[in-house]
């Protein structure tokens, strides 16, 4: 074989491996690893595992979570304001947790920073692509959750 017809014939091999896609997949995967860490003497990080897992657990094939969801509650808030938060749920007909009556898509844990408990911004992510921002405040000493609203207990 004559080594135009050979060149010819990798450039048509290599163009049909691009268009059928062939060739996306292998740059997809020679990215770094992705690395995600914590602690748990980190309240941020206690903040992010809890939406991380409760988002999980709301769109879980079982529709909602239900057991799980309630166990996290129980493991992650204070009873004193699981009761709070019970009782914004009967009113306004919504999850307390996400302040709203669907799930996201994703979700954002930032240091809000303060000085006797963490308060933490969470950006939750819907389908559309709009945004909600939500304050949640956790004690420094039991590591629980005391708040969660559009405002942290500061007023911020």
């Amino acid at each position: 074989m004559n080594s135009k017809k050979a060149t010819r014939r990798t450039a048509l091999a290599a163009g049909l491996a691009l268009a059928l896609g062939l060739g996306v997949a292998a740059q997809a995967s020679a990215g770094a690893p992705r690395t995600v860490s914590g602690s748990p003497d980190d309240n941020i990080t206690r903040i992010a595992d809890f939406y991380g897992a409760y988002i999980d657990a709301e769109t879980d094939l079982d529709n909602g979570g239900g057991k799980l969801t309630t166990e996290l509650r129980s493991y992650y808030l204070t009873p004193a304001y699981l009761k709070e938060l019970k009782a914004w749920e009967a009113k306004n007909h919504a999850d307390g947790v996400l302040q709203a009556q669907n799930t996201p898509m994703s979700w954002k844990v930032t240091d809000n920073g303060t000085a006797d408990h963490t308060e933490a911004a969470i950006t939750l992510t819907w389908g559309g692509g709009d945004t909600t921002k939500l304050i949640v405040d956790m004690t420094r000493t039991t590591h629980k959750i005391i708040h969660i609203g559009t405002k942290g207990i500061g007023g911020k």
